[in-house]
C-alpha cells in the first residue's frame, strides 16, 4: 500500500514538508509506503473548463498536473498539503487540484482515503483547511481525520519542531491513514462489496 503526499508549497523543504515528513515517518513505522510529490516553483495555470480532458482523460495542458495524476493513479491514499497564503491554500496547489480532479477525479481518486494538512506562521489555517477538504468531499473519498484539525504552526521548519501538538496531530493522522488502508484491504479480502453506484443526476437551479 502506498500513500501519495502532495507538497503544495513553493519551498520544497519548508514547514509544509516538515509536517508531511512526520506523516511519512509514521506511515513507514506502520508498514505503509509513501512518496512526497513536490509541486515545484513554476506557476501552475488554472482550469479553463475547455473539457478537452473529456476526450483524453488527462488535462490537455499537461505538465506537473499530469505528472501528479499519473502517480495518483497508482496510489492507495493521499495527503494534500499546503502553506497558508492569505487565509487560503497556495495558488499553485489550488490550480493543480482543480485540474487534476476535473480531468481525472472519479477515475483516479474515488473511494481512496484522503487527508489534507496546512501550515502557517499564525492564522488562516482553518479557512485553508476547509478549502482543501472540499476536493475529497466531492469525490467519494473517505476523509482521514486526526485528534485536531490537521495543521502545524511556524515560520520555519525549526519553529514547526516546537509545535508539539501540531506534530502529534500529524502522527495521529498517519496512524489513522494506515489503519483505514488496512481496513479497506481486509474488507476487500473478505469479499465486502463496494457501494452500488448511483446513476448521475444534474440539476440546474434556473427556469
Amino acid at each position: 500500500m502506498n500513500v501519495l503526499l502532495l507538497n503544495g508549497s513553493p519551498n520544497q523543504h519548508g514547514c509544509t514538508d516538515r509536517a508531511l515528513q512526520e506523516i511519512a515517518r509514521t506511515l513507514r513505522a506502520d508498514g505503509i509506503e509513501s512518496e512526497i510529490f513536490w509541486i515545484g516553483r513554476q506557476p501552475v495555470g488554472g482550469c479553463i473548463g475547455c473539457q478537452g480532458c473529456a476526450k483524453t482523460g488527462r488535462c490537455v495542458f499537461g505538465g506537473v498536473v499530469n505528472e501528479f495524476v499519473e502517480k495518483a493513479a497508482q496510489a492507495d491514499g493521499f495527503v494534500f498539503g499546503s502553506p497558508v497564503h492569505y487565509a487560503a491554500a497556495s495558488g499553485n496547489v489550488t490550480s493543480l487540484l482543480d485540474r487534476a480532479f476535473y480531468s481525472a477525479g472519479a477515475e483516479v481518486f474515488r473511494r481512496k482515503p484522503c487527508a489534507v494538512i496546512v501550515s502557517a506562521r499564525r492564522g488562516g489555517t482553518t479557512a485553508a483547511y476547509e478549502q482543501l477538504i472540499k476536493y475529497p468531499g466531492i469525490t467519494e473519498m473517505p476523509i482521514v481525520s486526526s485528534s485536531y484539525w490537521n495543521m502545524v504552526h511556524g515560520k520555519t521548519p525549526a519553529e514547526v519542531e516546537q509545535d508539539g501538538e501540531g506534530l502529534r496531530t500529524m502522527r495521529v493522522l498517519g496512524h489513522n491513514m494506515a489503519w483505514m488502508l488496512r481496513c479497506i484491504a481486509a474488507a476487500r479480502a473478505a469479499g465486502v462489496p463496494e457501494p452500488a453506484e448511483e446513476p448521475g443526476v444534474r440539476t440546474n437551479f434556473i427556469r
